[in-house]
């Protein structure tokens, strides 16, 4: 579950995380008034969506007058704002950021997650700030540098902050604030259970402070059942609908913009049956993992999920029969078929336990299913039913 980067802010202050002074408006009003109370020179408008990006989409806005605040705020609330990372429909603007503004002698980048590959947290940490981090990882990996926490340990040990604050070229002076600053993340971090903490831009002020200029917190969803008062602050209309539905059914489902919609038992089959559409010069709808234990029902709520995407024109169902037994499976399909009847080819692949009693059943259903045997064979066949390699 992601934060709004206003609801970022609100966890940085409150465990010391300088943050420039703002606050969130929902309507052109409350965006006057708000700069009307901050006083000052210069103020920024931002658009509040889950998605990066948004300076370049015209999203953020610097305003020299409340007036322009007011005009700022007009254009953004109530519009979809299209980026890099919202998809092709963007996402609504409801609410924007109104804050003060801030004099900028250097950015930086700096995050803290949950790094799994090396079984602890990590900060990470860049001299390049206000740019995409993924192009800097790929463009410029030496200007990254990954520093990770002992597991064993409390707080923030002090060499840690030493090597980020040399890799970020802080001088000495700056080393009170900024070993505050990381550990004011840290504790952001384990209070909130966050998968992921991430500030960039880091800011530098031309007066010799350290500023969170920006703010992401993404929540580890396993563990809101602990934060019933984070939970409440999701915002529904930065998802999906379709995935909003699937959640409620308990399917693992990814809106993609292909044609193709794919139903497969297991996230790494699903990966594969995606890489295979690709290979074949498909392109997957969705990803959609019905689990391990997949129900006729979990079925049935995957073809609905499917009726209601219009660009599908094909739906590939790739099966590997292990926990769950092929025929039943089979069943599932017959039934959920018949219940919601997709308009568009369906083509079954069935391996696994009990394979060829699914086979037989689909065979016999008399509804328009292809059974076909290989993976391969099943998704050149999907490529074929959507229309053919793009």
């Amino acid at each position: 579950m992601n934060l709004h980067e206003y609801q970022a802010k609100a966890i940085f202050a409150r465990m010391g995380v300088p943050v420039p002074d703002g606050a969130v408006a929902r309507s052109p009003e409350e965006a006057l008034a708000v700069a009307e109370k901050l006083g000052g020179a210069l103020w920024v408008v931002k658009a509040q969506i889950h998605a990066g990006g948004r300076g370049k989409a015209g999203g953020v806005k610097l305003c020299h007058s409340p007036s322009e605040v007011r005009a700022a705020a007009k254009a953004l609330i109530g519009t979809r704002l299209k980026t890099h990372q919202s998809g092709p429909e963007g996402l609504p603007v409801q609410a924007v950021l109104v804050e003060a503004g801030s004099a900028i002698a250097r950015e930086f980048y700096l995050s803290l997650l949950v790094d799994r590959s090396r079984e602890c947290l990590s900060f990470i940490a860049s001299p390049e700030g206000g740019v995409e981090i993924e192009t800097v990882a790929e463009e410029h990996p030496e200007r990254l540098v990954t520093v990770p926490l002992p597991p064993a340990t409390a707080g923030v040990p002090g060499y840690v902050a030493r090597i980020l604050a040399g890799r970020l070229g802080l001088t000495r002076d700056l080393f009170p604030a900024f070993e505050q600053l990381i550990a004011g993340l840290h504790a952001s971090l384990l209070a909130t259970d966050a998968s992921l903490i991430e500030i960039n831009p880091l800011i530098l002020t031309e007066s010799g402070s350290l500023v969170a200029l920006d703010a992401k917190v993404s929540l580890d969803d396993n563990a809101l059942f602990r934060h019933p008062d984070l939970a409440a602050l999701e915002d529904s209309s930065q998802k999906n609908p379709a995935e909003e539905e699937a959640e409620r059914a308990g399917l693992n489902y990814v809106a993609l913009d292909g044609d193709i919609a794919c139903m497969v038992n297991g996230a790494g089959l699903a990966m594969a049956t995606m890489d295979l559409i690709q290979l074949k010069g498909g392109h997957p709808a969705n990803f959609l993992d019905v689990g391990g234990d997949a129900t006729a029902g979990r079925v049935t709520e995957a073809f609905h999920l499917f009726r209601s995407n219009p660009k599908v024109r094909a739906v590939l169902v790739n099966i590997f029969g292990g926990i769950v037994r092929c025929d039943l499976i089979a069943e599932g399909l017959i039934t959920a078929m018949r219940e919601a009847a997709p308009q568009v080819p369906v083509i079954v692949r069935l391996e696994g336990t009990r394979a060829e009693e699914g086979r037989r059943l689909l065979s016999q259903s008399g509804l328009p299913i292809e059974s076909i045997a290989g993976l391969a064979e099943a998704a050149e066949r999907a490529v074929e039913a959507a229309g053919g390699v793009s």
